[in-house]
């Protein structure tokens, strides 16, 4: 009897550090885990997915995101060169060992982070961004309000342990879908091998492997990102892509870093032998015409204003819906990009994108010599 209580008091212990939970053919030993489609964001599988968690290195994803929508903006260049300041050079644990003084690129300092994970060039970054930490910092608690992270909160740019430092699985998803819709990313975050050169005089050679040991290891992988702290234990957010389905991984709290990648695996594994995604239409499709008055010209293409891909069960045979919303006609002048109406997909009479669809071109509004000469044509015609 006594053996027996000893038995369930350490069963009790161990799982109040480690959840050991089944999800269809799913067995996730991690504090919380969730897969997402990249697509369509839709969840395939989660558990304590809204659990407030240390995210450790995780945090440099949303490092890069403001980085990466900033270079797209303009308002910072891939060749700045960056000044190291005394606060980065002194960055603890992962590191590429820059320099107080030192400079290095806008381009160097994002390839330090994807690759090595590296805490000064991400503190760096930041700096160079918004001038201290502290203030960008500010920067990535508006990002994810505007993402609908609401489960997260950041205190610096590189996750090293702060007090009131913390993220979601859910919410990691959200920020890695979309730090992946920035093309320029892929090629820092798929590089699993490359050398910095650092220091004021530029003499030592830091060799730089990819601390997501994914990207060499499994079929389709392409990013994200690790992490780990004594309190946040090994963390992982994976993306790989087969075809046209493309999947996010995480893993947060896993025990060891074996079990980080292998439970990341597990769940992309999951993903792929289980569903397809169906893509309904690509950004630019021509989706129809609507009659344009008053206008130069007397028709307007309409196309989508971004991809559209469903995610379905493997075999699942569904009843697939596109309705398209618009008015009869517009009026002009009308400007490229001007939104004109949604697509909406359903499946089996659900509704599970809408897409709007946009004006391709500008059409001006005719003046009064061109309305007249179209007037009289058409009369003309009908005659």
């Amino acid at each position: 009897m006594l053996r027996k209580r000893i038995v369930s008091i350490i069963l009790i212990i161990a799982l109040s550090f480690i959840s050991m939970v089944a999800y269809g053919e799913i067995d996730i030993a991690a504090k919380s885990a969730l897969l997402m489609d990249y697509n369509s964001g839709e969840i395939i599988y989660a558990i304590n997915e809204h659990e407030k968690l240390a995210p450790a290195s995780i945090t440099k994803i949303m490092t890069l995101l403001i980085t990466m929508e900033l270079l797209d903006e303009g308002k910072i260049n891939i060749d700045d060169n960056v000044s190291i300041s005394e606060h980065a050079s002194k960055m603890i644990g992962t590191k590429v060992y820059l320099d107080a003084g030192e400079t290095q690129s806008v381009d160097n300092l994002i390839k330090a982070i994807s690759v090595r994970s590296a805490n000064d060039a991400a503190v760096a970054l930041s700096e160079h961004i918004a001038g201290s930490e502290d203030a960008f910092a500010k920067l990535m608690n508006q990002k994810s309000k505007e993402l609908g992270m609401v489960n997260t909160n950041f205190v610096n740019a590189s996750g090293l342990p702060g007090e009131n430092h913390y993220s979601t699985a859910y919410d990691i998803a959200i920020m890695s879908r979309e730090l992946l819709k920035h093309n320029k990313i892929h090629e820092y975050l798929s590089v699993y091998m490359e050398d910095l050169t650092v220091g004021k005089t530029k003499t030592s050679i830091q060799t730089m492997v990819n601390t997501n040991r994914l990207i060499k290891e499994y079929d389709g992988a392409n990013g994200i990102k690790t992490g780990y702290t004594n309190e946040a234990k090994h963390c992982i957010s994976a993306s790989a892509k087969r075809g046209d389905l493309q999947l996010i991984a995480i893993v947060m709290g896993a025990e060891d870093s074996k079990l980080r990648f292998n439970e990341a695996k597990k769940l992309l594994d999951y993903g792929f032998a289980n569903y397809d995604s169906v893509t309904m239409g690509k950004k630019g499709d021509i989706i129809g015409t609507i009659p344009i008055e008053k206008g130069r010209e007397s028709k307007l293409e309409i196309i989508l204003e971004r991809d559209s891909c469903i995610l379905l069960p493997k075999g699942k045979k569904a009843n697939i819906e596109k309705k398209m919303t618009h008015s009869d006609y517009l009026n002009a002048p009308i400007a490229m990009g001007n939104v004109v109406g949604e697509l909406i997909i359903l499946v089996d009479g659900k509704e599970v994108d809408k897409i709007n669809l946009v004006a391709k071109t500008s059409i001006d509004k005719a003046k009064l010599g061109e309305t007249l000469k179209k007037t009289w044509k058409s009369f003309i015609l009908n005659r």
